[in-house]
């Protein structure tokens, strides 16, 4: 194989560093004119380029691959990483996302988190809200629990629970009430050492 190689110097234009290819169909230049420096790559289909100014280089290519032992990656201002097609990031180990402010997720479509265990801990307010909500716990044996100080269910409509069995104690003081008031069973039972109706 056989290089064409070319070396331009020009009181305007710079220094040109051109190398041709010409049984690959790839031409190399190196152009530097006092403002930027450009580094280009031309094949038969498709072209790269990095272009140096003093405040920004800029690196232009179909495929952009970086493999190192350790990556660590600072701006001192605003850092975006945004793609126009799907977006994936990956760890083979522990992985920690962690801000000293504010944090913000949005999806405009669905939102899916998959583990083992959940655990999510707020140290003062704690909201979910939506549509419709449910929780559940899929398992046959699986429980579900509310605990708190003080808890409070109720509902703007109207309020259910729903089991094979349902079950509602206190250790203290409970009141039934609602401007009517319906029980009933195929049995039914009452009981207490002193019960007072009407």
């Amino acid at each position: 194989m056989a290089l064409v190689c070319r070396v331009e110097l020009d009181k305007t234009k710079g220094l040109i560093l051109t190398v041709e290819n010409a049984e690959g169909k790839i031409t190399q230049t190196v152009v530097m004119n006092g403002t930027s420096i450009t580094t280009t790559n031309k094949g038969d289909k498709d072209t790269s380029t990095i272009t140096q100014t003093p405040d920004t280089i800029t690196v232009k290519c179909k495929n952009y691959k970086l493999e190192a032992e350790t990556i660590v990656c600072e701006s001192t201002k605003t850092t975006l990483h945004k793609s126009s097609d799907k977006f994936d990031i990956q760890s083979v180990k522990d992985m920690t996302l962690k801000t000293d402010a504010k944090l913000s997720q949005t999806a405009t479509a669905d939102a899916v988190i998959n583990c083992k265990n959940l655990t999510a801990t707020a140290s003062e307010n704690a909201k979910i809200t939506g549509k419709n909500f449910t929780g559940e716990a899929s398992a046959s044996q699986g429980a579900a629990k509310i605990t708190g100080k003080d808890v409070a269910i109720s509902g703007k409509a109207s309020a259910k629970m729903d089991g094979a069995g349902v079950e509602v104690s206190a250790k203290g003081k409970m009141d039934v009430k609602g401007k009517m008031t319906t029980l009933d069973g195929k049995m039914t039972t009452i009981k207490g050492t002193s019960i007072k109706i009407g």
